[in-house]
């Protein structure tokens, strides 16, 4: 980065002053010997010596994050756009039903598949999910993506009590404005269509909340730009003062109807699961950032020097993208921030490391981004984020240190596959293999969620338990085991297999999504959908959970892995818990399961258009 970069980000507002003094002052001092950093003092015992012990007094983690923006299926791609400062402009989607939303000349910046949905996946028939918004759909699909990513389906569900001890303690607090669909279907209507879709946003809330049994608080929030970063200040709220132990915040654009069509429109849609950071600790959680304090309406307080991300700098990423902007920006301040790079402010610009701060002993500090969305001119209702980079503490002592997140380090000690720091605990594992464990709706999902992790294990960056991590970094195969075990919802068609490595996992998954594995290959499949799972009723007899415990401790793995393709719902993360290898260790983030989209449109005879796409 040269001095005039760094000039322009700073006028264009991207930078804090301090940072970018910082960066001058480095880029003045390269051409010479650079001057020794004072000597840090010596830390106190126990204390990290690169980093602090994470505050977590009132901080939140962002557990799990999703989204889908203009040229980027996922945030893998969306991270690639950001770092080289890609153009996602566009015309406007020939494929869409109706008529162009933009004039001649004019471009945008558009989803791809926006009027996709994959229906099977949510128990929902096709039928039904037509009348559906499809900004609904796209944020119901992200959410289950962003709740994947946070290891939060399933038995993990389940434990997040809420007040009173309701399982599913989760809020949903969704940022959505545009109401394209409506105007749809007062066309359709007109040329004699009689089936209309249910109106109001608190459906996209609402919808999420009760497919999946969700026992928190549900609200759509309508703040123009601002509507998402305000969700996620709702979300804040909503955890800070008890109502839920987890929440999903987010938020939806689409651009459905030509009456809303203006030249640089964007579209996107974007999650994240946050819990309080204590909670994320104690429970595994791998934390992609920290959120140290949300407002809305007024300015939040004092200024935090570090990253800025606004509905600017966004906008010459994504497009005017509406109520998705303050997800959009947030989503970029997290992944600058976990990669320590800065992406470009202007085109044809590179991205450039970023350093992380320190103190005054010379001790590195946590890198720090605002994100800021201003309301429409006049109105108070813009929102504001200040995110802080998560760096675990340093383990001690043997693998036990005193911070609030001890066991948790990323150093040469740090707990690997079943918790303890050699992989080959009382778990399923060890010199036979890693047991392997997936499971969908359909055979047909199964078959794709498989060709899905075999290409994310086999990519350059695969296994490093984060789709956007940089290349090189690979996680052990035990570490994607259990987190496919316990991070996992137990669907009705499952699969097991035992894997001696990535290689060999990736060979057997490639075979059976082509229809080529049987059981020589160890692939066990049963398909529960006809209703006879769990044929002895285990699940209802009290007893069954000590029984699957004492099988764990006896390492009886394969009567565990029976009893599951039986039918009978095994809490993976349970048995971890119980066996006594102390706080677990953090999930690793997986690829999601796969989704089977295809169109679905208002005023079609079965509410199809076109064929199945796998996604």
């Amino acid at each position: 980065m040269d001095e005039r970069d760094i000039l322009t980000r700073f006028k264009a507002g991207t930078l804090e002053r301090g940072l970018a003094v910082q960066l001058l002052a480095e880029l003045e001092a390269a051409p010479q010997r650079p001057a020794p950093r004072p000597a840090p003092e010596p830390a106190a015992a126990g204390e990290p010596a690169t980093a602090r012990v994470p505050e977590t007094t009132d901080r939140y983690a962002v557990v799990g994050i999703a989204g889908r923006y203009p040229l980027a299926p996922d945030l893998r791609a969306y991270w690639q756009n950001l770092r080289e400062g890609r153009d996602t402009s566009s015309d406007a989607p020939l494929g869409r039903p109706g008529r162009s939303p933009l004039g001649a000349g004019e471009r945008g910046h558009f989803l791809d598949g926006a009027t996709e949905f994959d229906p099977d996946f949510f128990g929902l028939t096709a039928e039904s999910a037509a009348l559906m918004d499809p900004q609904e759909r796209l944020f119901l699909e992200t959410a289950w993506e962003a709740l994947e990513d946070a290891g939060c389906t399933g038995a993990r569900l389940d434990a997040l009590t809420g007040p009173g001890g309701a399982p599913r303690g989760v809020g949903v607090f969704v940022g959505v404005s545009a109401a394209d669909y409506a105007l749809v279907a007062a066309e359709n209507w007109a040329r004699g269509g009689r089936r209309m879709p249910a109106s109001g946003h608190w459906r996209t809330a609402g919808r999420l909340s009760a497919l999946l049994g969700l026992n928190g608080p549900a609200h759509a929030v309508d703040a123009a730009e601002a509507s998402a970063l305000v969700a996620v200040h709702l979300a804040v709220g909503a955890l800070r003062r008890g109502e839920c132990a987890a929440a999903v915040a987010g938020g939806v654009e689409l651009l459905l109807h030509p009456s809303r069509g203006r030249r640089g429109a964007g579209e996107g849609v974007g999650a994240v699961v946050l819990k309080p950071l204590a909670r994320a600790l104690a429970d595994g959680d791998h934390v992609h950032a920290v959120v140290r304090s949300t407002s809305a309406g007024a300015p939040g307080g004092a200024e935090a020097a570090g990253l800025r991300e606004t509905a600017g700098t966004t906008a010459r990423r994504v497009g005017d993208a509406g109520a998705a902007t303050g997800l959009a920006a947030l989503t970029a301040a997290v992944l600058q921030l976990r990669h320590g790079t800065l992406a470009p402010a202007q085109d044809g610009a590179p991205a450039t490391p970023w350093p992380r701060p320190r103190d005054a002993r010379g001790r590195e500090l946590p890198r720090v981004a605002t994100v800021e969305v201003a309301g429409p001119e006049g109105a108070r209702l813009g929102a504001r984020a200040v995110l802080e980079e998560f760096v675990p503490a340093r383990r001690t002592d043997a693998g036990h240190g005193d911070g609030p997140d001890a066991g948790h380090g990323d150093g040469p000690d740090a707990p690997r596959g079943d918790g303890r720091a050699d992989g080959h605990g009382d778990g399923p594992g060890g010199a036979t293999g890693e047991l392997i464990l997936l499971s969908a709706p359909t055979p047909a999902h199964l078959a794709a969620s498989a060709a899905r992790l075999a290409d994310w294990l086999a990519a350059d960056s695969a296994g490093s338990g984060d789709d956007t991590a940089a290349d090189g970094d690979r996680a052990p195969l035990a570490d994607v085991a259990r987190a496919l075990r316990a991070g996992r919802a137990a669907r009705p068609c499952r699969m097991a297999l035992t894997a001696h490595d990535v290689p060999h996992l990736v060979e057997v998954l490639r075979d059976f999504a082509d229809g080529g594995a049987h059981p020589a290959d160890g692939v066990r499949c049963v398909d529960l959908r006809a209703g006879d799972a769990d044929p002895l009723g285990l699940g209802e007899a009290p007893e069954t959970r000590d029984y699957l415990a004492a099988l764990w401790r006896a390492g009886r793995t394969e009567q565990l892995t029976r009893l599951w393709l039986s039918g009978l719902d095994v809490d993976w993360a349970a048995l971890e818990h119980r066996s006594g290898d102390g706080a677990p260790a953090p999930l690793v983030p997986l690829p999601p399961s796969a989704f089977l989209r295809r169109p679905l449109w208002l005023g079609h005879p079965d509410g199809t258009e076109g064929t199945e796409t796998a996604g």
